[in-house]
């Protein structure tokens, strides 16, 4: 019998999973209020690259966050004793966490709108976040190279973040 200790296990029934799950929550109707409202606007005076582009990542942007929020509530679920293991790996068969197109290397991803780019920046965190999470607690084939890493200080605030709960930026 091991004296191991899984953080990942304990940190997914602590509080701090809890701010996480709010924080995603909050993020996926952050964007679609900025989706449907804001951002509908501001992506009608975007040149004509810029246009496609925003529509090509806000569809993305909508696919994550979508497939965040399912793996959060089957966590939530999960913790609240509604499913068992066998159970939420079965439905997390349907829920694809590893698609982390990039786009910032696009010369018109600097003509987007900054409320945009940061959601979109938040929603790529998040899923790196949920991804290192679900590796520990399900074992995961998660690859390094499917991460998008902006720069180092975000790969570390991350690494915070997951052990200890969500930071503030």
């Amino acid at each position: 019998m091991s004296n191991t200790v899984n953080l990942a296990e304990k940190f997914a029934h602590s509080e701090k999973f809890k701010f996480l799950f709010q924080d995603g929550m909050s993020l996926v109707e952050e964007s679609a209020a900025y989706l449907d409202g804001k951002g509908r606007e501001n992506a009608k005076g975007l040149p004509r690259a810029s246009a496609m582009l925003y529509g090509s990542e806000s569809m993305r942007l909508t696919t994550r966050l979508m497939q965040l929020a399912s793996w959060l509530l089957l966590q939530r679920a999960v913790n609240e004793g509604e499913m068992n293991r066998e159970q939420i790996l079965e439905e997390k068969k349907k829920i694809k966490l590893n698609d982390t197109h990039d786009s910032s290397d696009n010369p018109s991803w600097k003509d987007l709108p900054v409320d945009f780019i940061e959601l979109v920046t938040r929603s790529l965190s998040l899923q790196n976040r949920v991804m290192k999470l679900d590796a520990e607690l399900y074992g995961s084939n998660l690859d390094k190279s499917e991460m998008v890493v902006s720069n180092p200080v975000n790969q570390q605030i991350d690494l915070l973040s997951t052990a200890f709960g969500a930071i503030k930026q």
